[in-house]
């Protein structure tokens, strides 16, 4: 018998570095006009009257501003929050 050399082992996938983070998307055309931030801040005065305070306010706010982004009316965008509460 003839000595056969032993087979080389098959290579290792790659692997994705360990810091591989999720990458968020760019947000493109998506600032808010002069006219948009103008109605949140009314809307936002608007809730502060009628009660609404700290973190509520704050949260509410923030949702406005992801709806009102993405197209969304100012009184749409509260209908669709308040519909889920």
């Amino acid at each position: 018998m003839a000595d056969t050399p032993a087979p080389e082992p098959a290579p290792e996938p790659a692997t994705e570095p360990e810091s591989s983070k999720p990458v968020k998307k760019k947000r493109e055309g998506t600032k808010l006009t002069d006219k948009q931030k103008s109605a949140l801040a009314k809307h936002r005065e608007k809730m502060k009257k009628e009660g609404m305070e700290g973190k509520e306010l704050k949260s509410h706010s923030m949702k406005m501003m992801t709806r009102v982004r993405k197209g969304m009316s100012v009184s749409a965008a509260h209908k669709d929050i308040m519909k889920g509460q």
